[in-house]
C-alpha cells in the first residue's frame, strides 16, 4: 500500500503517497522498446528521403512519450504527512508547483469518517468541534485502500487523543 506508519518515542507519523505503476528502470525499458519498435519501419527506407521524412515524426512521437511519462512522474510526487503528538494532530500536504498545506487539530476533536465525495470511499477527517472543518486524506489512493486505512486512523486518534 502507498502508506507507512512510522512511531519515534510518544510521536506517530503516517505517510501517504500516489501509487506508481512505472518504476524508473520499467520507464527506460519503456521508452528504449518504444524506439527500437519505431525504428523497424526506417529499416525499409533507410537511405532514401522519405526516411529523413518520416524521422522527425518518429522522434517526436519518442519525445511525446517521454514527457508524458515525466509528467506523471512529476504530478504523482504528492505527499501527505499526518503526524499524531502530544494531543494533537497535524496534516502537511505537499503538492509540486503548491505551497505546502498545513492543517492542525486536538486529536480529541477529529474522527476519521468515509462519506461519498468526489472520488469512492472519500476519507476525510472531521472536527467535531464548533468549526466542523473537514479535511480530505488520501484521495489519491485506491477506495480499498481508503477503507483500510480509516479504521487505522481512527485507533490512532482514539490512542492519542484519550479515548483509547
Amino acid at each position: 500500500m502507498p502508506y507507512q506508519w512510522s512511531k519515534t518515542g510518544k510521536e506517530e507519523l503516517l505517510l501517504a503517497w500516489p501509487h506508481r505503476s512505472l518504476p524508473r528502470r520499467g520507464f527506460v525499458w519503456f521508452i528504449g522498446i518504444t524506439a527500437a519498435l519505431l525504428t523497424l519501419p526506417l529499416m525499409a527506407v533507410l537511405g532514401s528521403v522519405v526516411m529523413w521524412a518520416l524521422l522527425p515524426f518518429m522522434l517526436g512521437a519518442i519525445a511525446a512519450v517521454w514527457w508524458a511519462i515525466s509528467h506523471s512522474y512529476r504530478t504523482g510526487s504528492t505527499l501527505e504527512e499526518l503526524r499524531f503528538a502530544g494531543g494533537c494532530i497535524a496534516l502537511t500536504r505537499h503538492e509540486p508547483g503548491k505551497p505546502v498545506r498545513e492543517w492542525r487539530a486536538k486529536a480529541y476533536w477529529i474522527r476519521a469518517i468515509i462519506r461519498p465525495g468526489p472520488v469512492e470511499s472519500y476519507l476525510v477527517l472531521v472536527g467535531d468541534h464548533e468549526s466542523g472543518r473537514e479535511i480530505e486524506f488520501g484521495a489519491f489512493l485506491a477506495p480499498e485502500e481508503r477503507v483500510a486505512l480509516l479504521s487505522e486512523l481512527n485507533r490512532a486518534l482514539a490512542r492519542h487523543s484519550g479515548r483509547a
